[in-house]
């Protein structure tokens, strides 16, 4: 079942996509032109509002902190983040970027959930744009992950229309302000492949003019029933715990745990361990279910840090 969440339409239902929440037409966003140096918002009105009040309002209450306010991590290098709509798990995203330091440079990593373009696609210009502004791909870091890993080809298609790296960037945008990223989508399942992007990234980030924090993004089990989908997601989370990229995978395969962005979380995890990370902390985990009622069916979302 795994290798169905690495390509193809897989995430249409509706625990990831809820009903259109707003148009938002007639927005500069909203323009039908689409070029690979702007890459124009995909799922607005879809898994997160359009109107920019709207959203703003909305991302700021899921970063929202607790009572009393958790710490941040400072030590961070990586997270693992869901990117179903905000209604599902904007709670689980939100409670994992208060607790991340702000930093000037973000690797995002998703899977290619449409299954087009290349298997390890990369842009290295432009910007992209949500209802919040614009933010600006670092060229300069894109080089060097390009140079360190042979295998990421320059393909804006891929993320034409893929939103598991474009729903993370609204939380940036509220809680970190100015910020320049890379995005990487991922469609290839060998372990040999993830093993190499996440080694390239951590040499290019150890020669980076400041820290840089990768986040993963990935939901975890899905479809399933909800204490089948409790029981499954832990298996994957434990191995996440141990930081081992390679139980990661393993347990994914053997257990047929349909956890689509496992590919960037081996990634994540390889790089973090190459830049010396010792701990993981499980900071928030829930089920579709928390937000639908309906445990019939579910999607499992889990915020994690690594540091």
């Amino acid at each position: 079942m795994y290798n169905n969440f690495m390509g193809g339409n897989t995430e249409s239902g509706h625990y990831l996509a809820p009903p259109p929440l707003d148009t938002g037409r007639g927005r500069a966003y909203d323009s039908p032109m689409q070029t690979p140096a702007v890459r124009r918002p995909a799922v607005a009105g879809r898994f997160y509002p359009a109107k920019p009040d709207v959203l703003a309002r909305q991302v700021d209450q899921f970063l929202a902190p607790d009572v009393p306010a958790p710490e941040k991590i400072e030590a961070a290098l990586g997270c693992v983040v869901p990117h179903a709509g905000y209604m599902y798990s904007g709670a689980v995203a939100g409670a994992v970027f208060q607790r991340l330091p702000a930093r000037a440079t973000y690797v995002i990593l998703c899977p290619n959930h449409t299954g087009r373009g290349a298997p390890l696609a990369v842009m290295s210009e432009g910007e992209w744009l949500t209802p919040l502004g614009a933010v600006r791909i670092d060229g300069e870091l894109a080089a060097s992950l390009r140079r360190s890993c042979r295998l990421l080809m320059e393909d804006a298609k891929a993320h034409e229309d893929e939103h598991a790296i474009e729903v993370q960037i609204p939380f940036l945008q509220r809680q970190v302000g100015a910020f320049t990223f890379v995005p990487i989508a991922i469609g290839v399942s060998r372990y040999a492949a993830l093993e190499a992007l996440g080694h390239g990234m951590a040499q290019a980030l150890k020669s980076a003019a400041g820290p840089v924090l990768i986040v993963a993004s990935s939901d975890m089990n899905h479809y399933e029933p909800d204490d089948v989908t409790r029981v499954k997601d832990r298996k994957a989370i434990d191995q996440i715990l141990a930081l081992d990229a390679a139980g990661l995978y393993e347990v994914v395969r053997k257990e047929d745990i349909s956890m689509c962005g496992y590919g960037a979380a081996v990634a994540m995890l390889t790089a973090a361990k190459d830049l010396g990370a010792t701990r993981a902390e499980l900071v928030r985990y829930a089920t579709s279910a928390d937000a639908s009622g309906d445990r019939s069916a579910v999607v499992g979302y889990a915020g994690m840090v690594v540091s």
